[in-house]
């Protein structure tokens, strides 16, 4: 049945939610037998780009035009990369990340979806870079592959219900953040969070109520959320089934640099 123009999907000041049945799908450069949907790009005023690619067994994504981490949502893929003489296998819940300008193929195998998040480097300043490598440790980015189920919990707040799992090292060479959430039926957030930071979150399992701005939304697997900096927010966990969800931040450089 048409639903004569109604959707869950709002666009506001300070905020995005986007559901499934509005998402349009585009080919993109260095995309091949598979198309893209780009939830949030630079043109809302965000500072990067998260999207979800959907390849046909056999379809190709290469190198964009900034560093970009992948995470698998669906599917067998083969990621090839010049540190590695044999592709790396990645399945449901493996990522990587590709510093900029880093050279690398990801080959589906079998139909597959992967959130791809790019955002333009920002690096250190040459004092603090200086810094860094006087204390033994790297001051831009490096490739690594990781699988998320494999990678410890941590319990926010102390809260044995919520669950983060960190997919970026723990360097300040890094200049943004990426985790999963996963809360127990019932858990939320402790506090209305309110901070400098940007958003991209992708629902991943489950559902409850996500606050964003002044608006709360039913939020379910497949929902999108763009929040833009100092956009109150919240979630609380509902139904018999974990929730959990994939979550940009833009981290580890000051305001004004």
């Amino acid at each position: 049945m048409h639903s004569l123009g109604h959707t869950r999907s709002a666009n506001r000041r300070d905020h995005l939610f986007l559901t499934p049945d509005t998402f349009i799908r585009t080919p993109l450069p260095g995309l091949t037998d598979g198309v893209a949907i780009i939830h949030v790009a630079p043109q809302t005023g965000a500072g990067f780009t998260q999207m979800t690619v959907e390849l046909e067994p056999g379809g190709t994504l290469t190198e964009g035009p900034t560093q970009r981490l992948l995470y698998v949502l669906e599917g067998s893929l083969a990621l090839s990369e010049p540190e590695s003489p044999t592709p790396h296998e990645l399945t449901a819940g493996s990522f990587a990340f590709c510093p900029e300008g880093y050279e690398h193929m990801l080959t589906a195998d079998t139909k597959a979806r992967v959130a791809v998040i790019e955002k333009p480097y920002q690096p250190l300043s040459l004092e603090h870079a200086k810094l860094i490598a006087a204390r033994g440790e790297q001051e831009v980015p490096w490739f690594f592959v990781g699988h998320e189920p494999d990678l410890p919990g941590t319990p926010l707040g102390g809260d044995e219900d919520l669950q983060v799992r960190s997919l970026m090292p723990a360097s300040i060479a890094f200049d943004f953040a990426c985790n999963t959430m996963e809360y127990q039926p019932g858990a939320a957030l402790s506090q209305v969070e309110v901070h400098y930071m940007e958003h991209g979150l992708l629902m991943l399992e489950g559902g409850g109520i996500y606050r964003v701005g002044d608006s709360w939304y039913p939020t379910q697997a497949g929902d999108f959320i763009w929040m833009a900096t100092y956009c109150p927010q919240w979630f609380g966990a509902l139904g018999k089934a974990p929730a959990k969800y994939l979550i940009y931040k833009d981290f580890n450089r000051h305001t004004l640099a």
